[in-house]
C-alpha cells in the first residue's frame, strides 16, 4: 500500500486551516468534475483524488490521525526506510466507528454517482470500506508497534577513538544512559544503541538511538581511514649520519633507527602503529612518519670550517 499525500493533492500546506482547505477543495472539485470534463479519464481520477483528500483532512478527527501517520511515515523514510513500514499500526478496527465522517460513503455516492469510492489507503486507515487489505494481522485493529528512533551527536578525541570510551547521554529530563564507543570508530560514523529510542505504541518495544561520532582534530596526527601520519622533526646531524630517534605515537613512545642520509620530507612507515580496525581491534593500521630536517640555529667555528671543506670537496668533484 502506498502513502497518499493529501495536502499535495489539494495543493495546500500541512499547516493550512480548514477554511483554506475547503476553499481549495471546492475550486479543484469544480475544475475536475466529470460533468465539465465528459469522457476525460484523467480528470475523473483527479476528481476522485481531490474528494478523497478532502474527506481525510477536512474532518478534524481524521485529519489528526492522518497527520500523526504522515509524521511517522516521514520519520521512517528519513531513517532510510528500513524494512517494511508498519501500516497495521494505523489500521482502523473493523466497524470501529471511531472516526467521524465529513461525508458518508452513501452521501458521497449520491452526490457524485459512479465517481465515488475510496482508495485502499483511505479505506484501511479510516475504516470506510473499499477494497480488502492484504496485510494479514492488521485486520485485527491497531497493533503494537516499535517506537521512533532517536538521533544524537557526540564529540570525542582521537585518543578516545583509539582506546574506546564511554559517554553519559541525557535523553529527556528523566533518562540517562551510558553509551559505549568502540575502539577504531571513525569520524561521522554512527553507533546504534538498541532499545534506547522513544517508547513503543500499544506496548511495542522502544526504538533505537543512533549516535553520530565526531572526532575532534588532533594537533599532531592526521588520520586517513585506519592509518595515521605524523611530522617528525629530525636534527641535521642525525639525518646525515643516521641514528636512533624516539617518536611519540598515539599509544606511547617507540624507537627506531633512522638511515643515514635521510632526505627532508621522506615518509617512513611503522607497520601496525596506526588506529585499531573497528571490526578487528587487535589489528591496527600503520603510522607514516614524515621527516622534517631541522638545521642548527648556531654552529661552532670548527663545525663551520669542516662544512666549508666538505662543501668545497663536493663541488670540486
Amino acid at each position: 500500500m502506498d502513502f497518499k499525500d493529501y495536502y499535495s493533492v489539494l495543493g495546500v500546506a500541512p499547516t493550512a486551516d480548514i477554511k483554506e482547505i475547503k476553499k481549495k477543495y471546492k475550486e479543484l472539485a469544480k475544475k475536475y468534475h466529470p460533468d465539465k470534463n465528459p469522457g476525460d479519464k484523467k480528470s475523473e481520477e483527479k476528481f476522485k483524488e481531490v474528494n478523497e483528500a478532502y474527506q481525510a483532512v477536512g474532518d478534524p478527527a481524521k485529519r489528526q490521525k492522518y497527520d500523526e501517520l504522515r509524521q511517522d511515515y516521514q520519520h521512517w523514510q528519513n531513517q532510510g526506510g528500513r524494512g517494511s513500514y508498519d501500516w497495521g499500526a494505523w489500521q482502523a478496527a473493523p466497524n470501529s466507528g471511531t472516526y467521524s465522517r465529513t461525508m458518508s460513503p452513501e452521501d458521497f455516492s449520491d452526490l457524485f454517482g459512479e465517481y465515488g469510492g475510496y482508495s485502499d489507503f483511505f479505506s484501511n486507515i479510516f475504516g470506510m470500506g473499499g477494497k480488502g487489505f492484504s496485510y494479514g494481522a492488521a485486520q485485527q485493529g491497531r497493533r503494537s508497534r516499535k517506537g521512533n528512533d532517536l538521533e544524537g551527536e557526540i564529540e570525542i578525541s582521537l585518543e578516545e577513538a583509539f582506546q574506546g570510551t564511554t559517554r553519559l547521554i541525557n535523553i529527556g529530563p528523566n533518562r540517562r544512559i551510558q553509551a559505549k564507543v568502540p575502539p577504531g570508530v571513525r569520524d561521522n560514523s554512527k553507533i546504534r544503541l538498541a532499545g534506547q529510542g522513544k517508547e513503543g505504541v500499544n506496548g511495542g518495544q522502544r526504538g533505537d538511538l543512533f549516535l553520530k561520532i565526531r572526532i575532534a582534530p588532533h594537533p599532531s596526527f592526521i588520520r586517513e581511514n585506519d592509518d595515521l601520519s605524523l611530522t617528525v622533526p629530525v636534527d641535521f646531524y642525525t639525518a646525515v649520519l643516521g641514528g636512533e630517534i624516539k617518536v611519540k605515537t598515539i599509544n606511547g613512545e617507540v624507537k627506531f633507527n633512522l638511515p643515514a642520509n635521510t632526505q627532508n620530507g621522506k615518509s617512513i612507515r611503522l607497520k601496525g602503529k596506526g588506529m585499531p580496525i573497528l571490526k578487528d581491534p587487535k589489528n591496527h593500521g600503520d603510522l607514516y612518519l614524515k621527516i622534517a630536517i631541522v638545521l642548527p640555529e648556531t654552529m661552532a667555528e670548527g663545525e663551520i670550517e669542516a662544512l666549508r671543506e666538505l662543501y668545497a670537496k663536493y663541488h670540486n668533484q
